[in-house]
């Protein structure tokens, strides 16, 4: 249980796609002028992630990684079908785009205008893409963590293009200076958002502390320095 509770705060706060590894600016930057049109994407990632991340978790564990397709036979065991990682994790992301956009189309309209061609431009999303990746290279042990990373990587995508856009829209009200205004604003706010993020470094850090180190008693002082002066005075006479 703590396993999933230390990667799911981690994903969100630590290991953000947006403010740690900087995945997914394209559409960070693109779709955070309103927080309406935020939430639709944001929401739509945290779906695409959900749903793709498990799936590949399948894929690399019983297709791609060499021997994983022992379970068809002694014969199959030696294959290393790893190099068709890209490709296979790539469909299984246009897959889920394409539903998502489809889904999206028919029950919201109007959300669907307003993400344009940003909706099925998450297929090539390398914050997508990196979740899964970032799942193989982090050898995720089961398919339950697989899925607590993809929903938590997706919130902590969804809470960095939430804040961006709160904070666009009051900026239109704000008197910055006009060679800031626009995306270079954008990149000075998301520049400080990550620092304040690194804040969350140590929030799981730990472990068994140290013994301190034991503390000298004021007798043992005060014996040290006697013998000490003892030592110096023996010295001196043997020098006279």
């Amino acid at each position: 249980m703590m396993e999933h509770i230390e990667l799911f705060f981690k994903s969100i706060f630590i290991d953000n796609m947006v403010f740690a590894v900087f995945l997914g600016m394209c559409s960070y930057l693109a779709v955070s002028k309103k927080v309406a049109t935020a939430v639709g994407l944001g929401a739509a990632v945290i779906f695409v992630l959900a749903i793709t991340v498990p799936l590949n978790w399948l894929l690399d564990q019983y297709i791609l990684q060499p021997g994983a397709l022992s379970w068809l036979g002694e014969e199959y065991a030696d294959y290393d079908l790893s190099f068709l990682s890209f490709i296979m994790f790539i469909a299984t992301i246009a897959t889920m785009v394409q539903l998502v956009e489809i889904v999206v189309e028919k029950f919201s309209p109007s959300l669907y205008n307003s993400l344009g061609i940003f909706l099925p431009l998450i297929a090539v999303n390398c914050a997508i893409l990196g979740g899964s990746l970032f799942m193989q290279s982090r050898e995720i042990e089961t398919l339950g963590l697989a899925f607590n990373y993809g929903v938590s990587s997706g919130i902590g995508w969804f809470l960095a293009i939430l804040a961006i856009a709160a904070i666009r829209e009051k900026i239109r009200y704000s008197n910055v200076p006009a060679p800031l205004r626009g995306l270079g604003i954008t990149f000075i706010i998301t520049g400080l958002m990550g620092i304040g993020f690194l804040s969350f470094g140590g929030m799981l850090t730990g472990g068994d502390e140290e013994e301190a180190p034991k503390k000298e008693t004021t007798a043992e002082v005060i014996k040290t320095n006697v013998e000490d002066k003892k030592e110096i005075a023996n010295n001196t006479k043997v020098i006279k």
